[in-house]
């Protein structure tokens, strides 16, 4: 084995004499220890406050302080307030609004339509980066106009709120060069109302919106039908071919072969490598759908305004817990209630959101101009690349996999700006990552065509 490996050195020597052997990839300690900060009483007890709002529904009251949706989310803003304190200033939070005037679909009245926001600035005044995580604050029981009847949404979606605070407290005390903000959304059961409010903003506004992770219903471990019971995987949902101006792009992908390597795949992969990297006991299943079958998230606003977004979800959904008047039925307990939770697991997917929003925020930006070199015939691939703008970087990973593989399988590290490895650009995909100097990568950039559009 040791000779093979020898072998299979030497003979890879003369077209990597930049490369060195994929280093041996570690965790930042800073993170690491950001990661076991992550509370599982926490998380129970944002959600119980949630809960007992009684209703969350986006039409529900917004004058009683203590239920329906204008008591809840000023009850999250004021939980950002209280980690702003720990920030040095950097933190500011609000309640974000707009008059959503009735649209004949689910909204039959006009309604103060309000997203809470925690934004934690970064350091660098020149790195405009955003990295966002989101949960949707509204809930609902089987008929989506009921607005008084009791909405626990304890799953769907107070589970995906709480990530989002969690991860707020425990970020809010640490400094990153690039802006993370944290919502928590309104109207997703409306129609996806208070996500597209914010993509369109960030679209109109010109964010340099780099990563979206919506998280919707990951606080359970158990379906129903099958009745599997499952704490250690999580879905990730990317879409493949972009959402965003396809048919500008369509004759490159094609020629290509890039129907797998959009930005929200991108992003997918960087969740799985990430998360696995730092949360013990959980893989990343990566789904090839934007959402789940036929249905949408507050991810998909993002998407179709051209920002890699994707939506993380728990294993095995049950549906007697989701979308359900509470009632019992032939000895069947429905509604989304607290104690169908499991809160061990939800640590586990907000440790999952926080290692991969810290590992970017911290990370150089992603190197500029990566291009691959087709000039003439050969079974060797060079690839070039110029410094990112933002970050200090130590050097570089260029990733490569097999054309039929899901992840990428190999990193080889460099200081230079450019790489000639002795692999077929017929047979594999490469990208490039920008690496800082605490080992931070910035998310993959796949090369274009060296001389063409």
């Amino acid at each position: 084995m040791k000779k093979c490996l020898a072998i299979a050195l030497l003979m890879s020597g003369a077209t990597l004499a930049h490369a060195q052997l994929p280093a041996l990839i570690q965790r930042d300690p800073e993170i690491a220890g950001m990661v076991q900060e992550v509370s599982p009483d926490s998380l129970k007890s944002y959600i119980e406050t949630l809960v007992a709002f009684d209703t969350r529904h986006t039409l529900s009251t917004q004058k009683d302080p203590k239920k329906g949706i204008g008591a809840a989310r000023e009850w999250v803003a004021a939980k950002f307030r209280q980690f702003a304190l720990r920030s040095n200033g950097r933190m500011t939070a609000f309640v974000d609004t707009i008059t959503y005037l009735p649209d004949g679909r689910r909204v039959d009245v006009p309604v103060n339509l309000g997203n809470a926001m925690a934004i934690l600035k970064g350091t660098d005044p020149d790195d405009k980066r955003i990295f966002l995580i989101t949960g949707h604050l509204d809930s609902r029981v089987t008929d989506v106009s009921n607005r008084t009847s009791t909405a626990p949404g304890a799953n769907d979606d107070a589970s995906g709120c709480a990530a989002v605070i969690e991860c707020a407290r425990v970020m809010s005390s640490h400094a990153f060069p690039a802006t993370v903000i944290f919502v928590t959304v309104s109207g997703e059961e409306q129609g996806l109302l208070g996500a597209r409010f914010l993509a369109n903003k960030a679209r109109d506004q010109h964010w340099e919106l780099e990563a979206v992770f919506n998280n919707d219903i990951v606080g359970s471990n158990n379906s129903n039908e099958t009745n599997i019971i499952n704490n250690t995987q999580i879905r990730v949902f990317s879409e493949g071919l972009p959402a965003y101006r396809l048919d500008s792009v369509a004759n490159m992908i094609r020629q290509q072969g890039l129907e797998n390597d959009g930005k929200a795949r991108q992003l997918a992969r960087y969740v799985k490598e990430t998360g696995e990297r730092y949360v013990d006991n959980l893989q990343v299943v990566m789904i090839y759908r934007n959402d789940r079958f036929l249905r949408g998230g507050d991810h998909s606003p993002f998407v179709e305004n051209g920002f890699a977004a994707v939506r993380l979800t728990e294993m095995n959904e049950n549906f007697y817990h989701q979308h359900q008047d509470l009632r019992t039925e032939n000895g069947t307990e429905y509604g989304d209630l607290v104690k169908f939770m499991d809160f061990e697991y939800l640590r586990k997917n907000t440790a999952l959101n926080l290692a991969n929003l810290a590992n970017l925020a911290k990370a150089p930006s992603m190197p500029r101009e990566v291009t691959i070199e087709v000039a003439g015939l050969g079974n060797s691939t060079t690839l070039h690349w110029k410094a990112p703008l933002h970050g200090k970087i130590k050097g570089y990973y260029v990733l490569l996999r097999e054309s039929a593989n899901a992840y990428w399988q190999k990193k080889f590290f460099t200081t230079a700006d450019s790489m000639k490895l002795p692999y077929s650009k017929d047979n594999y995909f490469f990208a490039v990552q920008a690496v800082g100097t605490d080992g931070n990568e910035s998310l993959p950039v796949v090369p274009k065509v060296a001389g063409r559009r």
